[in-house]
């Protein structure tokens, strides 16, 4: 079994446009694979528990995320995957999986935006400045590194200069030449006057604005999903990335128009049909991106990593050996 950790991935130097061509594979491919809803134990307010198990059969691989949050923890949000073979069903690597959970976020965060923003877009709102919306900003460039793009933050303590700072580096990383960044006051501000809003907030107390702030044509990505419950009966369409992980919202039954992102992407659904119409995409994560990004970079760096044997005994063996 081999030890693949946060370093092997890092340098491996996986471009951000890549992960967005894995994330496409997947979702194209998404009812070969068997996709549990994810169980998830919470503890009030300190943290959680999660394991996120998948199949993909037509690939022969097979695996689980652990992802825990633990308040007062550094990072307070950590996770592991276990990748298995899936014909001989042996462990094949343990992966660190902090990396691949960010860049499979950002990548169907970009892919969302592709697939459901206005064709003409140009104006990003964003709400957050974390590792999430840092691996969206990754590959939003360079999947849209010709396109210009103003991109909108708001004021808090220091963190929007030296955000601009991080997006007009990557921008000159990834050759996007047409990127500007602007500063607003408030919240409402922010959220006016966008074709596309960005949410990598992980928790937000109540919404962040009445549903007639957002104008026309504009395309929520609710990445964390809170903040927004007041639109879901108000906006013309609403689409998750598995219906499982939705149906328990307070206004789902609502909803005027609802579909999965990969039903789009097979023409097995309706996507945006005018630049009039605001959207909302709640990404909730699946766990098929992860087991599919895990096989990826096993592939790429498993030879440069270090393996351990599991060598346990039969359960008879060993329980021979105990009595004697």
């Amino acid at each position: 079994m081999k030890i693949i950790r946060h370093d092997d991935i890092v340098n491996a130097k996986i471009k951000p446009g890549l992960c967005y061509e894995w994330v496409h594979e997947m979702l194209e491919n998404k009812k070969e694979a068997i996709l549990p809803p994810k169980i998830s134990l919470h503890f009030d307010d300190d943290g959680f528990f999660n394991t996120m198990p998948s199949v993909i059969p037509h690939l022969g691989v097979e695996g689980v995320k652990v992802i825990t949050r633990k308040i007062g923890r550094s990072p307070a949000i950590d996770s592991q995957l276990l990748l298995y073979d899936g014909e001989t069903k042996n462990v094949k690597a343990i992966l660190d999986a902090n990396w691949l959970t960010a860049m499979r976020t950002g990548a169907v965060a970009v892919h969302t935006i592709k697939n459901l923003a206005k064709e003409d877009f140009k104006t990003i709102g964003l709400l957050g400045f974390g590792n999430t919306q840092t691996a969206t900003i990754k590959v939003l460039l360079d999947v849209f590194k010709n396109r210009e793009l103003q991109i909108r933050l708001l004021k808090y303590k220091e963190a929007h200069v030296r955000y601009e700072e991080f997006i007009l580096s990557e921008a000159k990383i990834a050759g996007a030449q047409k990127v500007t960044v602007e500063y607003v006051d408030d919240v409402e501000e922010l959220m006016a006057n966008n074709d596309v809003i960005i949410s990598a907030v992980t928790y937000a107390e109540h919404d962040f604005c009445k549903p007639e702030i957002y104008k026309p044509g504009v395309l929520i990505v609710a990445i964390h999903l809170r903040g927004f419950m007041e639109c879901d009966p108000v906006f013309e369409k609403i689409y998750c990335d598995d219906y499982s992980h939705v149906n328990k919202f307070k206004y789902y039954d609502q909803w005027k128009y609802k579909a999965e992102v990969a039903e789009v992407i097979r023409n097995e659904a309706k996507g945006r049909e005018s630049d009039d119409e605001r959207i909302i995409a709640y990404n909730v994560g699946l766990s098929l991106h992860d087991i599919f990004f895990a096989e990826k970079i096993y592939n790429i760096v498993s030879e440069d990593c270090s393996e351990i044997e599991l060598n346990a005994p039969t359960a008879s063996a060993w329980l021979m050996e105990e009595n004697n």
